[in-house]
């Protein structure tokens, strides 16, 4: 099946003289893969600045003590003077273990009154397409040789990734949720 299910690179004749110009992962790696391969060091300003921004929204929305706020100001800047002064690829490699990390922190995350997707509103059913599409597509761009196009591609792919679980408690409680029918809240004597 073209190496994608079984790793093609290991039925090659070794070659100690000549390097493949592209390795591509295992089917289940590709979109972590395209994640590590989008943080570049331009990819930091643009996450500089997702951090600052979290930040700022913290310190304004959140109804916190003011030592706290300092807190979550002090912390920006040491992570922001981290992620300046240590490599792109350092940080690619922490993007991709966050990236199947967040998954684990899945139920925490999602505040939504009701659990089945039934009962949800109906947007949230095309968030989840998009989701789905997204994973898709950076999937697809982990198992392609590196290009500029695809490289930005992948940057938006991770930002809407992590994006898309980091807002979760603020989204997943948004709109009009449909009734649980008592078959489902039943509670027998």
């Amino acid at each position: 099946m073209g190496g994608y299910f079984l790793e093609y690179n290991n039925f090659i004749p070794a070659d100690s003289l000549k390097t493949p110009n592209h390795i591509a992962p295992v089917w289940y790696f590709t979109p972590f893969y395209s994640m590590l391969r989008a943080i570049t060091s331009e990819m930091m300003y643009a996450l500089i600045a997702c951090v600052v921004g979290a930040a700022v929204f913290g310190v304004w929305k959140a109804r916190l003590p003011s030592i706290f706020k300092g807190a979550i100001v002090v912390a920006a800047v040491v992570v922001c003077a981290l992620m300046l002064s240590i490599d792109a690829k350092f940080w690619g490699v922490v993007v991709m273990g966050g990236a199947v990390i967040i998954l684990f922190f899945l139920p925490w995350l999602d505040h939504s009154p009701v659990r089945s997707i039934r009962y949800r509103p109906s947007w949230n059913k095309y968030l989840y397409g998009v989701f789905v599409v997204n994973f898709v597509v950076l999937a697809y761009l982990g198992v392609q040789p590196p290009s500029p196009l695809g490289e930005r591609v992948s940057q938006v792919g991770t930002l809407f990734y992590f994006g898309f679980f980091l807002l979760m408690p603020w989204w997943s409680r948004l709109g009009e949720f449909k009734p649980v029918p008592d078959r489902v809240t039943f509670a027998a004597h």
